[in-house]
């Protein structure tokens, strides 16, 4: 190995890595900072243009696409018309190229940023060398990651190269690196233009944490956060105590931060398997614990809190006194934090709730493919709700409506809520037929059903969910409407004399 090239914006490490390619001697190549940086170094280098004979040109835009840095990168050292080729045109072999890319990502994310600046900061050069060295691996070794130096200088310190299988898999990380690059790219602009449904649809991840396992201990799992990350959201939450998280328990913690969309007022939501399985809004945060607790206190043992204040210590007394896996809010006071880092096992997530709208779209995986959808973040107003019944609502029942109405979007089909203008009091999920979910949710009501209101995700196909519901003292329901026999349920809410609201708005979860 005789030549590399240097060109990278990111320079951790890279004085110490040219030293040692410099100390094993191999010349090095380098352009604009990167050769400025090692000079200072005391590091000799040679420029591009000693190399190409031809001058930087159009801001730097053009210097390396150039026939003496990729014949060198892609003439194949085990091809006789190559290296004729090569000798030829006065063409060296170029053995490493070291390159990182134009800082796209990090510029798109500062607030000021134009579309010019997003522009000026694609590269064209680093990824075209970077692809010309990773296709010639057999022979050019292609570095990406700073974290890649020690590596390549131990084998070339101990070999005097580096071995086909270190180039295979560098090779391998730098067509996942530039892919990823070009995504990002691809999204930005597709965004620009007001796309919304592109013929490829190319997304980018990065992974944040292995997982020990996934939903069950058989499976192999890990956890990718988008490129672009999103501060409300678990893939961007700080974890301030416990154990590690689990795919579950991830899935879960999103499900939750889902429902606390919905609120403004100080609420907590308390979770189990993707479903809640307590919603309580209060004037204080406490109360709002104390009413989410109160909806279902067996459920709660294992389960998932979310907090859209900071927790306070008669809270976090409160919350110690039973086995929760994750509590997540915007903040904690530091004498509650104190508190709940007493149980060991907890896991404490601090996300930030200054923006909470979240992603336009949300994506689920099937066999060979995914599916992609508009997020439903549907924001009807009672204004726009229809009462369909002889009775009308009181405002105490349009307030409990209200309530349930945003609880319900977020439990599994077929999905049924009785609440009342503060707190879920039952709540039935996931059965194949509605009555099913009526009948549970009403169960755990109890006695308090008669001054709560019940919601509906979809439709009532037939009248039994109101009659049945009408038995057992419910007073107000909300529903989409929209079924062919949508007459017969508005005959038997009249019948009973409850009052009915359809809303048009349909909210399957599945």
């Amino acid at each position: 190995m005789t030549r590399a090239l240097i060109s990278v914006s990111d320079k951790t490490g890279v004085i110490d890595f040219a030293k040692g390619l410099r100390a094993a001697g191999i010349e090095i190549i380098s352009t604009g900072g990167t050769k400025t940086a090692l000079e200072e170094a005391g590091i000799e280098t040679i420029s591009i243009d000693e190399v190409t004979g031809f001058p930087e040109m159009m801001d730097g835009r053009v210097k390396t696409l150039h026939p003496k840095i990729h014949g060198g990168l892609l003439g194949r050292r085990d091809s006789e018309s190559h290296m004729e080729a090569m000798e030829k045109e006065a063409i060296q072999p170029i053995d490493i190229v070291c390159v990182n890319l134009y800082p796209f990502k990090e510029t798109i994310l500062k607030p000021e940023t134009t579309e010019a600046d997003a522009i000026e900061n694609i590269d064209i050069g680093g990824p075209s060398m970077l692809r010309s060295a990773a296709k010639n691996h057999a022979f050019v070794t292609a570095i990406v990651d700073p974290v890649d130096y020690a590596i390549v200088l131990a084998e070339i310190q101990q070999e005097g190269y580096t071995t086909l299988a270190t180039r295979r898999k560098l090779a391998a990380k730098v067509f996942r690196h530039t892919a990823a690059y070009d995504a990002l790219i691809g999204q930005y602009l597709t965004e620009a233009v007001g796309e919304k449904e592109p013929e490829n649809l190319t997304l980018t991840y990065t992974r944040k944490q292995d997982l020990r396992y996934g939903e069950n201990s058989h499976q192999e799992a890990a956890f990718y956060q988008a490129a672009l990350p999103m501060s409300y959201s678990i893939a961007s939450a700080v974890q301030l105590h416990g154990k590690e998280l689990s795919f579950n328990n991830i899935r879960d913690a999103d499900a939750a931060l889902r429902i606390m969309r919905e609120f403004t007022e100080p609420t907590v939501v308390a979770l189990k398997h993707m479903n809640p399985c307590g919603i309580g809004s209060g004037e204080t945060i406490f109360s709002a614990w104390e009413a989410a607790y109160a909806a279902d206190p067996v459920s709660i043992f294992g389960g998932i809190i979310v907090l859209n204040r900071e927790v306070d210590l008669v809270s976090a007394q409160a919350m110690t006194q039973l086995f929760l896996e994750i509590i997540i809010a915007p903040s904690y006071s530091e004498e509650a934090l104190a508190v709940l880092k007493t149980k060991k096992n907890l896991r404490l997530l601090q996300v930030d709730f200054s923006n909470v709208e979240g992603n336009a779209n949300e994506m689920v995986s099937v066999l060979g493919g995914l599916l992609i959808q508009q997020d439903d973040r549907a924001m009807e107003e009672p204004e726009s709700w229809t009462v369909v019944t002889d009775r009308q609502p009181t405002k105490e029942e349009q307030a409990a409506m209200a309530f349930a109405w945003k609880a319900v979007k977020h439990v599994k089909s077929n999905a049924i809520v009785v609440a009342n203008q503060q707190q879920t009091l039952g709540i039935g999920a996931g059965q194949m037929n509605r009555v099913g979910s009526v009948k549970l949710a009403i169960e755990q009501a109890g006695a308090k059903a008669g001054t709560a209101a019940l919601a509906s995700d979809a439709y009532f196909p037939m009248d039994d969910s109101v009659e049945y519901a009408a038995n057992h003292g419910i007073k107000a329901i909300i529903q989409p409407g929209g079924s062919i026999k949508d007459q017969a349920s508005i005959d038997m809410a009249n019948k009973h004399g409850i009052t009915m609201v359809f809303t048009g708005v349909r909210h399957f979860r599945h």
